[in-house]
């Protein structure tokens, strides 16, 4: 089974000291113990924003895929691309992989209010924005033929509550962060690799 990552630096793994700690890997690790055979393969890279899909796409499509996990929607929130916009280009990018016949399951922009760097009298307001971006993205990726996984609802209010999910740049997940993210993903993974 290829397994691909695309997206952000989420996607990528920065923040973690350690590349088995990082979602690719992590992932991978949950199909191989529910019996898959897993090859696994990056393309995210940090600072991408949905307009950057199309690109990695292509090369993942062209070195074959069979489950895509994609991750974006951060820098396009602190770049302030409006979400029809992000939507528009992450709904390409997921009809491609579903074309070229790859499951393809997606975690939405995260809340940026529970990063520390956002000032608490613009939490509330980053937290709606964060939401309604990630509300498009949602319908958007339905539409193309994609699952969605609801990581935001599983791990924003234990990124608020424990610092230590973090890394040292305050933004980025940590070790442990990425084990919670990955733990979140990892049943929708494993249901769209059950259907391969």
């Amino acid at each position: 089974m290829r397994l691909c990552l695309l997206g952000d630096s989420i996607a990528a793994g920065v923040g973690s000291t350690r590349r088995e700690d990082t979602l690719g890997p992590l992932l991978a690790a949950h199909l191989r113990s529910s019996g898959h055979h897993v090859d696994l393969s990056v393309q995210a890279f940090p600072g991408a924003r949905s307009a950057d899909l199309g690109r990695q796409v292509r090369t993942a499509v062209a070195t074959g895929v069979d489950i895509a996990v994609v991750v974006i929607g951060a820098n396009d929130l602190t770049r302030f691309v409006p979400a029809e916009v992000g939507a528009r280009q992450l709904h390409d990018a997921v009809a491609e992989l579903r074309q070229a016949g790859a499951g393809v399951v997606v975690s939405t922009a995260p809340d940026l209010s529970v990063v520390a760097h956002v000032p608490p009298a613009l939490r509330d307001v980053v937290s709606a924005v964060s939401r309604n971006y990630a509300q498009v993205q949602q319908q958007a990726v339905i539409r193309a033929g994609g699952v969605v996984a609801h990581v935001e609802q599983a791990v924003t209010s234990r990124f608020a509550a424990d610092p230590s999910l973090f890394a040292t740049d305050r933004f980025h997940p940590s070790a442990a962060g990425y084990r919670a993210i990955a733990a979140a993903l990892a049943p929708a993974v494993e249901a769209v690799a059950a259907q391969h």
